[in-house]
C-alpha cells in the first residue's frame, strides 16, 4: 500500500469516525436550542440520548463479531448513508417519540456497522510498537473533522439567528456531511474480510467472545473505557454548567462546548506519542488520576460567577485528560497482550462494557439536574464523575503492575543475559 493511499484511508476513516457522532450528540453544542426545539425538560433530554446509548450498548457485542467478519468498507459505507439519511429527517424536529426511535437506530446503527470497523481497521494500520500513535492519530484526525464541521455550523447557526430554523439547518447539513463520507469511504477503504476464504474463516465464532471475556485485561480496560466515558459525558455538561450557573449566553455556551472540541486534536495526538515513549498502561494512569483531581475539584465549585475562568480552566484541564485517553485506551488491547484475530470481537465486550455510560450518565445527569437545580445538581454529578474515575485510575495501575512491568523486567533480564554471553 502507498503512503498516499495510507494517509487517505486513516484521513477517511477518522474523520468518518468524528463525524457521524455528531448527530446523535448535538446536545454538546445545542443542549438549551435543540430542547427548546422539541419542547424537552432536561430529564426528557437525559431520556433520548440514555436510549441511543442502551441500543449502542446492546449492539456493541455482536457489532465486534461483525467487524471479525464482514468487510469494513461496507460496514463503514452503510452505516454513514443510514445515519445521515435519519438525520434528514430529524432536521424536521419531530415528536418525542419519534426522536426517541431516531435516537435509537442511530445508536443500533452506529454501533453494530461501524465502531468495531473502524477500530479493526486502525489497528492494522500500523504495527505492534505504533499502536499508540496510531490510535492517537485516528482520535487526533477525528477530533479535526468534528472541529471543522463544527466550528463552521455554529457560524452557520448564529448567521441564521440562533433559532429552530437555524438548529434545523445546521443538522440537514451535518446529515448531508455525513452521507458523503459514506461515499468516500466507499471508494478510499479497501474491500476486506478478516481471514476471509482461509481455514481461519470459520474458527472466530462464540467460542472467540467466551476466550475474550476470560481475559482480566480485558475487563481492566472496560472500567478505564468506563470512567473515561463517565468524564466525557459529564464535560459535555460544560456548556449548560456555564449558563446555568455562571450565567452566560447561550452563544456563550456554544462557543465553549465547540472550543473544548480544539482540546481534542493535540491531546489525542500529544498521548500517542507519549504513551509509545512512556507506556501506554504507565501513561493511561497518570491521566486517569489528573480527571480524579479535576471533577473532585468541581464537585467543591461554588456556583459564583466570578469563578468562571477558575471553572474555564479547571474544564480544560479535564478536557485535556479525557481525549487524550480516548487517543490510546484501545491502544491498551495491543500492551495487555490480546491477539490481533480477535480485535474486533476484544473491541465489542470492551465497548459494550465501557460505552454502558451513554445509556444511564445522560439520565442521571437530567434527573440531578431537574432535583436539584443551580449548582448543586452539577456539584453532585461531578462528584459521581470523580468517583468513576477513581476506579478507572485503579484498573490502569492493575494493567501496569500485572501486564506491562513484568514484561518489561522480563525484557530487560533478557537483554543482559543475552550481551553477558556464555562464559
Amino acid at each position: 500500500m502507498g503512503i498516499v493511499r495510507r494517509w487517505l484511508i486513516m484521513t477517511v476513516l477518522s474523520f468518518s469516525g468524528g463525524i457521524i457522532f455528531l448527530l446523535p450528540y448535538l446536545r454538546e453544542v445545542y443542549y438549551r436550542p435543540l430542547a427548546d426545539a422539541l419542547s424537552l425538560t432536561n430529564t426528557e433530554m437525559g431520556v433520548m440520548m440514555s436510549v441511543f446509548g442502551a441500543a449502542t450498548v446492546i449492539t456493541y457485542f455482536p457489532g465486534g463479531w461483525v467487524a471479525d467478519r464482514f468487510s469494513a468498507r461496507k460496514l463503514i459505507t452503510i452505516s454513514l448513508i443510514t445515519t445521515g439519511a435519519a438525520g434528514l429527517y430529524f432536521a424536521t424536529f419531530p415528536g418525542y417519540l419519534v426522536s426517541i426511535a431516531i435516537h435509537a437506530f442511530w445508536g443500533v446503527n452506529i454501533s453494530l456497522l461501524f465502531w468495531g470497523a473502524m477500530i479493526r481497521v486502525t489497528r492494522g494500520w500500523a504495527p505492534a510498537e505504533q499502536q499508540g500513535r496510531a490510535f492517537g492519530i485516528l482520535e487526533t484526525m477525528r477530533g479535526i473533522g468534528e472541529l471543522g464541521v463544527s466550528s463552521a455550523l455554529v457560524l452557520l447557526f448564529v448567521w441564521l439567528g440562533s433559532g429552530d430554523k437555524a438548529l434545523s439547518v445546521v443538522t440537514m447539513q451535518l446529515s448531508l456531511v455525513t452521507i458523503a463520507l459514506g461515499v468516500l469511504a466507499w471508494f478510499v477503504i479497501e474491500d476486506t474480510v478478516p481471514h476471509e476464504a482461509g481455514a481461519d474463516h470459520h474458527k472466530i465464532g462464540w467460542r472467540d467472545v467466551l476466550v475474550v471475556l476470560r481475559m482480566p485485561v480485558v475487563w481492566m480496560i472496560s472500567l478505564i473505557l468506563l470512567a473515561t466515558n463517565t468524564a466525557y459525558w459529564a464535560s459535555f455538561s460544560f456548556t449548560p454548567y456555564a449558563s446555568d450557573v455562571f450565567l452566560m449566553s447561550v452563544a456563550v455556551g456554544a462557543t465553549i462546548g465547540v472550543g473544548r472540541m480544539w482540546l481534542k486534536p493535540v491531546s489525542a495526538l500529544a498521548a500517542g506519542f507519549v504513551a509509545d515513549r512512556f507506556g501506554i498502561a504507565l501513561t493511561t494512569t497518570i491521566l486517569m488520576a489528573v480527571l480524579v483531581a479535576s471533577f473532585a475539584a468541581f464537585s467543591l465549585l461554588p456556583g459564583d460567577p466570578a469563578l468562571f475562568y477558575s471553572m474555564l480552566v479547571n474544564g480544560a484541564i479535564a478536557a485535556i485528560a479525557i481525549f487524550a485517553l480516548r487517543g490510546i485506551y484501545f491502544a491498551l488491547l495491543e500492551e495487555g497482550g490480546v491477539p490481533i484475530a480477535v480485535t474486533g470481537t476484544a473491541t465489542g465486550v470492551v465497548s459494550g462494557i465501557g460505552f454502558t455510560t451513554d445509556a444511564y450518565i445522560p439520565y442521571i445527569s437530567g434527573v440531578l439536574l431537574d432535583a436539584y437545580p443551580g449548582v448543586q445538581g452539577y456539584q453532585y454529578f461531578f462528584m459521581l464523575t470523580a468517583a468513576s474515575c477513581a476506579v478507572g485510575f485503579v484498573a490502569a495501575l492493575v494493567i501496569y503492575l500485572r501486564y506491562v512491568r513484568p514484561a518489561q523486567t522480563s525484557s530487560t533480564s533478557d537483554t543482559i543475559s543475552t550481551s553477558a554471553g556464555p562464559e
